[in-house]
């Protein structure tokens, strides 16, 4: 089971410090040596002391990803900073090294030597609903001017804990096999370490299944959840080459993709995988097209979330776009109940700030 970081930041330098130390954990946690820890523990204090500065406070959740680009499959630190602020009106000018927008001078730091030390990095900011900041730390140092990531599908997402607790007891995970690129989310009954056992076997077991298509994999899973409590599951697969998209979901796994601008929901079927599943679940095929984008959620979102109207997104790190949604669809007067993860397939190419797994 991964650890998940859920740290708000709010009030006054001690959330900063707090920040900091939840990255160094992280880090702790991914293996990083002692250089890479401190570029997280920097990139961590500057994100935090952005959203006091900048935007009345915020939230940083630190997630244990793989990296799918540039660092193999060794696990990174992911940092994503939140806010209902005001927005950057200039993202061009904030990405310039020891930029400010306040009187109060920042660490020295700021977004562009985040930008230049992160190995993935990548923010999202619109005027009146705030700002989403990404950076991913992994094993090497990054490489300046390497060049932007591979074209093509991209894969990324955040994970929050009811309650701020220690493990979440959702998970999501990918695995690329041939021609086909598979996105699960797992949400284990309940919440809890049980329930993140229940989801993190989902996400172990995907590994050995990418050859297979997505009603296959649920029968597979299903074989491999049955020593755990169960879990609602859903399977995204895309067929590159056919530019068709595939899905199939057991429980209460939500999925919007758009595409041209529209949004379409696909559907789950009731059952809970390793438990009550059906016997047989229809899998829904869809085109997928250059300009779209799957996002998958598990019950901690609100069932009635409004999709952002936002053609960016889809050019964003799939990170940023499912920290964006969650960010959106949650409000105070709309308390998670429930574990929370958001997880994203885009159609790829280029991120517009930093490169993206």
């Amino acid at each position: 089971m991964s650890r998940v970081w859920d740290v708000p930041v709010e009030d006054d330098s001690t959330r900063v410090r707090d920040v900091r130390v939840a990255a160094e954990e992280a880090s702790a946690c991914a293996g990083l040596p002692p250089n890479r820890t401190a570029t997280a523990a920097l990139v961590a204090t500057e994100l935090a002391t952005n959203l006091l500065r900048h935007a009345e406070g915020g939230r940083v959740l630190i997630n244990l990803v793989e990296r799918a680009y540039g660092d193999g499959r060794r696990t990174a630190v992911q940092l994503v900073a939140l806010d209902h602020g005001p927005g950057i009106p200039d993202v061009a000018a904030a990405m310039r090294d020891g930029y400010s927008t306040t009187v109060a001078a920042s660490l020295g730091a700021g977004l562009g030597t985040c930008r230049r030390i992160a190995n993935d990095f990548d923010l999202h900011s619109a005027p009146g609903r705030g700002t989403v900041v990404m950076a991913r730390i992994g094993h090497e140092p990054a490489v300046r001017n390497q060049g932007p990531p591979p074209l093509g599908p991209r894969t990324g997402g955040v994970n929050v804990p009811l309650g701020r607790a220690e493990h979440s007891g959702d998970a999501w995970g990918r695995v690329h096999g041939g021609d086909r690129l598979t996105l699960v989310l797992a949400d284990g009954l309940g919440h809890g370490t049980k329930a993140a056992e229940a989801s993190t076997a989902a996400v172990r077991e995907l590994r050995g299944l990418a050859e297979l298509p997505p009603a296959e994999i649920l029968r597979s899973l299903g074989r491999a959840l049955r020593p755990t409590r169960g879990a609602a599951v859903a399977v995204a697969q895309l067929d590159i080459r056919q530019a068709r998209l595939s899905f199939a979901g057991i429980g209460n796994i939500g999925a919007r993709l758009r595409t041209d601008g529209a949004w379409k929901p696909l559907l789950s079927h009731p059952g809970i995988v390793g438990a009550q599943a059906p016997a047989s679940v229809p899998v829904q095929q869809v085109p997928w097209h250059a300009n779209s984008l799957l996002v998958m959620h598990s019950d901690g979102l609100p069932s009635r979330w409004t999709p952002p109207d936002d053609g960016v997104l889809p050019g964003c790190d799939p990170a940023v776009a499912a920290a964006v949604v969650l960010r959106d669809a949650g409000s105070a007067a709309r308390p998670a109940r429930d574990d929370t993860c958001v997880a994203v397939l885009t159609a790829g190419g280029v991120s517009r700030h930093g490169s993206g797994a």
